[in-house]
């Protein structure tokens, strides 16, 4: 599988485009899962549910199945957060898989970049941003996309994937 991914500060649109990125590179006939980094506690089952009450009691493992989808949640308990290559492994296999966050890991990355933000730009120290997604004009020696020409990033990335 390949692997590419956005990073950028907190607003600074990466979700926005990586939905984009799935429809356009989806709808291109290639198939795709994501991966996202969540950097604060999180949860996808709501108190009083059947699986956060199964999970509450102690369950390592819940799934929660249906005819149209299933989630499958751990709970790390005294363990450690699973590393990048660790959760990759655990998806079916696609021809791409789209990262949000995960900043420091090695795989290629385009930086999504809002001038308004007030950020410094990740690339400058980081070799791993192969492109900025920008919503205004920068000087670097990467590639530099309009952050809303998601064709043309889109082009960049399966190119950079070999798709």
């Amino acid at each position: 599988m390949k692997v590419y991914g956005i990073v950028g500060w907190k607003n600074a649109g990466k979700t926005g485009l990586m939905e984009r990125l799935v429809t356009e590179i989806t709808g291109r006939g290639h198939s795709v899962s994501t991966i996202k980094h969540a950097h604060h506690t999180f949860d996808v089952d709501h108190p009083g549910k059947d699986s956060h009450r199964h999970r509450v009691a102690g369950a390592k493992e819940v799934i929660l199945a249906s005819s149209n989808r299933f989630a499958l949640m751990q709970e790390l308990r005294d363990t450690t957060e699973p590393i990048l290559s660790e959760l990759i492994k655990k998806l079916e296999p696609v021809d791409l898989v789209l990262i949000e966050g995960y900043k420091r890991d090695g795989h290629p990355k385009i930086e999504v970049h809002r001038e308004i933000n007030g950020h410094p730009v990740i690339a400058i120290d980081d070799g791993t941003i192969t492109a900025l997604a920008c919503d205004t004009k920068l000087p670097f020696d990467l590639p530099v996309f309009d952050l809303n020409d998601t064709k043309s990033i889109a082009d960049f990335i399966l190119t950079e994937v070999g798709l």
